[in-house]
């Protein structure tokens, strides 16, 4: 199936898009899950990944096949336009994630220092007064934030309109506020 045409890839198109044509979505499938997962590979860099984005990019071939145009365009580009927008999208959600789990990386900083101590709410007590004091310490757009998500329970968007700032604005302050705190209990550790 590698010595297709740019004709026989339209005609396949347009009997998925026509008539829901499982063969000729079999045989698409073929054609493009090779090279839509070798892109994934190298842009996404983990093998479950690209093939979540040949599965994710030949499930909207098959959606959408009735808006393919081939006067306005080959079948390899328009379904390389959808494959490259699906990993733009999972690279964003990854980079999210994350930018969300980021925050985690400092309290088994905390954790590991109260581990001889578990049962000393006093040593808690202190590691808590620091950990704010600490925050005090931070630039006051930083300071606004990981008080609202942590101390208040705010969500990113919540906080953002109450800051009237951009959603990645938020994202940003949060990240460089917490790598503070991280480094800052590294040092004490």
């Amino acid at each position: 199936m590698t010595d297709v045409t740019k004709e026989e890839l339209s005609e396949l198109l347009a009997k998925v898009a026509e008539d829901r044509d499982r063969i000729a979505f079999e045989h698409l499938f073929r054609f493009f899950g090779p090279k839509i997962r070798a892109y994934g590979s190298k842009h996404l860099r983990a093998d479950g990944q690209a093939m979540e984005l040949v599965q994710e990019t030949m499930l909207v071939v098959w959606r959408k096949a009735h808006l393919y145009n081939s006067d306005k365009g080959a079948a390899t580009t328009w379904v390389f336009t959808i494959m490259r927008n699906l990993s733009f999208d999972m690279l964003r959600k990854v980079q999210s994630n994350r930018e969300d789990n980021f925050s985690d990386d400092i309290w088994p900083i905390l954790e590991s220092g109260q581990q001889d101590n578990e049962t000393d709410s006093g040593a808690q007590s202190m590691m808590d007064q620091e950990l704010l004091s600490f925050i005090d310490e931070l630039p006051a757009v930083q300071q606004q934030v990981v008080r609202g998500v942590y101390l208040k329970q705010l969500t990113h968007q919540e906080l953002s309109e109450q800051l009237n700032v951009p959603l990645g604005t938020v994202k940003s302050r949060l990240r460089l506020g917490l790598e503070k705190l991280r480094n800052h209990l590294e040092v004490k550790q």
